[in-house]
C-alpha cells in the first residue's frame, strides 16, 4: 500500500486546463491511484481547503469528489467513518474542518469553541457533541 498527498488527489480529481504542470502530472496521479492507496485524514482536510480555496469548487462539487474518493475500493481513507460523518455535517452547512473536529470528538460531552458560527450551525444541525463557549 502507498500513501498519497493532496497534490496527487488534486491532479487525479481536478482537470485544470490552465495549469500545464497539472496536465503533465495527471497521468502519474492516475497510475498512483490505481493501486492500493492510503489517504490520511490530514490530507483530506488539506484537500478540501485546496478545492475550496485554490480551485474555488462549490460545496456540492467538493462533496461529490469526497464521496467518489471514499467509494473507491482500492482507497483506504483513514477513519473513513469519521470522514463520512464529517461529510454529512458538511452537507448541513458546517465547514469541513469544523465538521471533522466535531466528528472526531463524538465521544465528548462538549466541544468548546469561541466560534459562534460553528455553535449556531452545529446546534441547527442537531450535532453532538454540543458546541459551547467556554466561560471564565
Amino acid at each position: 500500500m502507498n500513501a498519497v498527498d493532496t497534490n496527487v488527489l488534486a491532479r487525479f480529481f481536478i482537470n485544470d486546463a490552465d495549469d500545464h504542470e497539472a496536465a503533465r502530472q495527471r497521468p502519474a496521479a492516475v497510475v498512483a491511484l490505481s493501486g492500493a492507496v492510503f489517504v490520511p485524514v490530514s490530507v483530506m482536510l488539506e484537500f478540501e481547503w485546496v478545492m475550496r480555496g485554490f480551485y474555488e469548487l462549490s460545496r456540492k462539487e467538493i462533496q461529490r469528489v469526497f464521496e467518489s474518493l471514499c467509494g473507491l475500493e482500492n482507497v483506504q481513507v483513514e477513519d473513513r467513518g469519521i470522514v463520512l460523518a464529517a461529510l454529512n455535517s458538511y452537507q448541513q452547512g458546517l465547514d469541513f474542518a469544523d465538521a471533522l473536529h466535531l466528528a472526531r470528538a463524538d465521544f465528548c460531552g462538549t466541544f468548546f469553541s469561541f466560534d459562534q458560527r460553528l455553535k449556531k450551525r452545529a446546534k441547527a444541525a442537531g450535532l453532538s457533541p454540543a458546541v459551547e463557549t467556554p466561560k471564565a
